[in-house]
Formats: structure tokens, sequence, C-alpha cells
């Protein structure tokens, strides 16, 4: 199993914990937060990581080096200029049929084997982790016709929506649809495939899941760490 990781983004809205760190290597507990998610895919079979990178590339390849310290391969793919979320796949040139591709700032007990398991056994193009999110409307929100009577009221309303986790599998054939050196991200990669009705799935999940973009998200992070500890690290059971 192989898994490339998204390493590359500046972080900018976790400032200030990435003024002098690049995101994947701030803290949670004792662990850099990608190193969580090295642990866990080690755990689920993986055995090669590729960490696609752009900003402070240095710091997170010396962190990481070639993967010895835990028994897997890690490389590195460093774009010479930002290509989004999707566009960096194409300069990996030995890409098996299958892989799993996610963001480097993600805490999660989803089992990276049994998604892309999944994944292999449906022959989809794209699998995508979901997870539901719950967002309340702090207004009263009315609904009007065409001739501006009110017609519908709710007031603060809960909306539910089916979001994506950050973490995909994903069949080789999508870099048919990628440009070279161009910007690609997952938002174009969805519309092109839902456009030409190809086999993109949604896997939906119900554990845990939080992806650390804000201070407040980081602050929460560390404060569920140790009650979580045990489904975000299952290889320490052994020890």
């Amino acid at each position: 199993m192989r898994a490339i990781f998204l390493a590359g983004g500046k972080g900018t809205r976790l400032r200030p914990y990435t003024t002098l760190i690049p995101k994947p290597l701030v803290p949670v507990g004792e662990y850099a937060i990608m190193e969580i998610m090295v642990r866990q895919l080690i755990h689920s079979g993986c055995d090669h990581i590729t960490v696609s990178l752009t900003n402070q590339a240095h710091l997170v390849s010396a962190f990481f080096g070639d993967g010895s310290r835990w028994g897997i391969k890690i490389d590195y793919s460093v774009e010479e200029k930002p290509l989004s979320t999707i566009g960096p796949l194409k300069l990996i040139k030995d890409l098996p049929d299958n892989f799993l591709l996610m963001n480097g700032d993600i805490l999660t007990d989803l089992s990276m084997r049994d998604l892309y398991d999944d994944h292999c056994k449906s022959g989809a193009t794209a699998t995508i982790a979901t997870y539901e999110r719950n967002v309340k409307v702090d207004f009263g929100v009315l609904e009007t016709n065409e001739d501006k009577r009110i017609v519908g009221f709710v007031e603060k309303p809960i909306e539910h929506f089916r979001v994506s986790m950050g973490i995909y599998a994903l069949s080789k054939k999508i870099l048919d649809l990628v440009p070279d050196n161009t910007p690609y991200g997952f938002d174009k990669l969805m519309l092109n495939l839902i456009a030409r009705k190809d086999n993109a799935r949604s896997y939906p999940f119900t554990g845990y899941w939080l992806d650390i973009g804000r201070p407040d998200d980081y602050d929460q992070a560390n404060d569920e760490f140790e009650k979580m500890r045990p489904r975000l690290l299952p290889d320490e059971a052994g020890k």
C-alpha cells in the first residue's frame, strides 16, 4: 500500500504556530501531527510514503528522513511552484495503480487499510473518505417566493453536509485528467469526474476526525489527544 502526503501548504490559517515550523511538524502531544499519521499507515500495512512539498521542504525532509526510523520507505517530491492538491501527483513518476492521498494535518482513527481495500475492490476511480458535518445557522432563515412573499421560516436551522475528510483512495487513471505543471485541485477533479459520470464513490466514516486548520482546532487536538491516544496510535498497544 502506497500513500502520498500533501505537505506543501504554508499553514497560514494556523499561525502563529506555523510561523517557524511547517504545519505537518506542529506537535500534538509528543508527536508531530504527520508522524501520528505515518504510524497509522505503518500499522495498516503501508510500506512506502511519498511526501509532496513546497514550503519549508528541508524541515520536513530533515525530520522524517528516509523513513528508516520507523521501518518504512519515505521519499519526497518537491514542487517548483504550487500545483494545488491534485496537480503534484503528476510529478510522481512511480505511482502504483491505486494509492492513498491525504493531507498532512489530520487526526482520525479511520482505518486506512479498510479504505484502501474498499477502493480496490470497488474498481472506483476515486474513493473519498467523508464525514457528516452539522452547521448551525445563527439567524432566522426566511424562504420567499417570486413575489417576495414570505412562505417559510426556520429559526436557527441546522444544515447537514457530507464533507471530504482530506483522505482519498485514487486510481492512477485520474492522471489522465491532470494537466502538466498547472495548478489542479481536488475541486476540479471532483467536477471533472462528475461531468464524465465516472465512478467516484463516498466512503462514509463516523469515528473520530479533526482537520487541524485553525488555532482552535489545534487546541482541541491537544485537549483530546490523551483520551483518543489508544485509537490514534494503535501501534503503541503492542509496546
